[in-house]
């Protein structure tokens, strides 16, 4: 038996997770970390040497496929005898003809929480031990462990698969069908969740706007949000992105009473352009766009409205490329975040002949994220002043603060004090002066 052998025989396994791309894949990724250490495997960061390495990938932009390349070889160069685990959205679009020789275990969107079994197949054919397995492990639900260092906010994934087929996206053919979790499956989860510690849960969805509708017994996103608002322990209620037509004045009359739902908005809109947005097969016009951020804000009167913009999409013109800054800049965004179109192989778009040169694309997002940070400052500006809750997140050894979100995600850092730990704790905090660069945004402020 060689050394590295021993070593497992004698020592804890460990396991460490890298999670590139959106808040689906965070969720998904805390679910099959808790599955680990329900197997004994003790949890470590991605920089650490660890026994077992898994990289739950991206592809939804070349630039996402790229860095979860990267970031398994990373993962090889840690531990060159470890094994390597790899599932998500980039391995679905090419499963089996990557990496070979690098990965040991490759799976793609619908076999992710077989992940476990998979690594476990591998340690044995090796000849390493694998941990034991706790009694009764297949009935527990939820999350095992208390918020940590690193987050107070569970993200609970609901609704899974897109329709949408949206011209530049990847993502329908890699994630599949619609399939929403059952009403009293996210209500246990979520109290679950509450139990463990945690204030503030994250609805997540490839397709949140699109939840319930598979169901055997048909529900809503807004049905469900009435019943996690009932949940004791629970202060926050945040929600993933939702498309605008998702935005009625029957859906705000049904949520309205949830008094813990965040008046943060992710409305999806990739373009201000009609003619863009028609090319995009995005279902809504910016006068519809509008509509919604006026209903939201006429409900809410601290309502965030946040969104996504791709910029320099196949046959963008200037006056179209124009068209969507005016608006993004009409509808003043509390933030945005800018993309350059990425060319992916097997969407419509990436087709088209008429490309927009790399160039002119980064002229686009220097602009348009010009804009954006204009609009940020722009919505900080009327909370100079004002007393908000804070839900305290992480301690910033090098600035010596302490960070956190209001419930309507605005960042916010505070001093810190000796002798105080507020991690994890809801404080009021009147904001005094706030700070846009680098296309982020926060305030200072003050515990009241």
């Amino acid at each position: 038996m060689d050394e590295r052998k021993e070593r497992h025989q004698d020592m804890e396994m460990r396991v460490a997770c890298c999670t590139l791309g959106c808040k689906v894949n965070q969720y998904e990724s805390q679910t099959v970390l808790d599955r680990f250490a329900e197997h004994e495997y003790r949890i470590v960061d991605f920089s650490d040497f660890a026994d077992v390495y898994i990289i739950n990938t991206c592809t939804v932009t070349q630039i996402a496929a790229r860095k979860s390349r990267q970031m398994i070889h990373r993962a090889r160069k840690h531990n060159p005898n470890a094994v390597i685990a790899a599932m998500g959205c980039y391995i679905h679009k090419d499963e089996g003809q990557i990496l070979d020789g690098i990965v040991d275990v490759a799976v793609g969107n619908r076999d992710k929480m077989n992940i476990l079994s998979l690594v476990e197949d591998c340690q044995r054919q090796r000849g390493l031990r694998v941990p034991g397995t706790p009694e009764a492990s297949e009935n527990r639900r939820g999350p095992r462990r208390g918020p940590g260092r690193e987050q107070t906010r569970a993200f609970l994934k609901v609704q899974d698969g897109c329709r949408q087929y949206c011209s530049y996206c990847i993502i329908p053919y890699v994630r599949g069908p619609l399939a929403s979790k059952e009403p009293y499956q996210a209500v246990a989860e979520a109290r679950d969740f509450a139990e463990a510690g945690y204030k503030e849960i994250v609805l997540t969805g490839i397709h949140l706007s699109s939840y319930g509708k598979d169901l055997e017994k048909p529900s809503s996103l807004a049905e469900l949000i009435g019943l996690l608002g009932q949940i004791e322990g629970l202060h926050r209620i945040r929600l993933g992105s939702l498309e605008p037509r998702m935005i009625t004045q029957s859906f705000l009359d049904s949520v309205g009473g949830t008094r813990t739902l965040c008046p943060h908005f992710h409305l999806s809109l990739q373009s201000g352009s009609a003619a863009t947005l028609s090319q995009m097969n995005r279902k809504y016009t910016p006068d519809e766009y509008g509509k919604a951020v006026d209903l939201l804000r006429a409900t809410y009167a601290d309502a965030a409205v946040t969104t996504d913009v791709i910029v320099g999409f196949p046959g963008e013109t200037e006056a179209e490329f124009l068209a969507s800054a005016d608006f993004v800049r009409t509808i003043g965004f509390a933030h945005v975040h800018v993309f350059k179109y990425s060319r992916m192989e097997g969407t419509k778009a990436a087709e088209r002949p008429d490309q927009i040169p790399e160039e002119e694309k980064q002229r686009r997002s220097e602009e348009m994220l010009r804009i954006a940070d204009e609009g940020s400052r722009h919505y900080l500006t009327k909370y100079i002043g004002a007393v908000k809750e804070v839900l305290v997140e992480e301690y910033h050894v090098d600035g010596k603060y302490w960070e956190g979100y209001t419930d309507n995600y605005i960042k916010v850092r505070i001093p810190a004090e000796d002798g105080y730990d507020w991690r994890n704790q809801l404080l009021h905090i009147k904001l005094e002066s706030m700070d846009v660069r680098q296309h982020d945004y926060y305030m200072w402020g003050v515990t009241v």
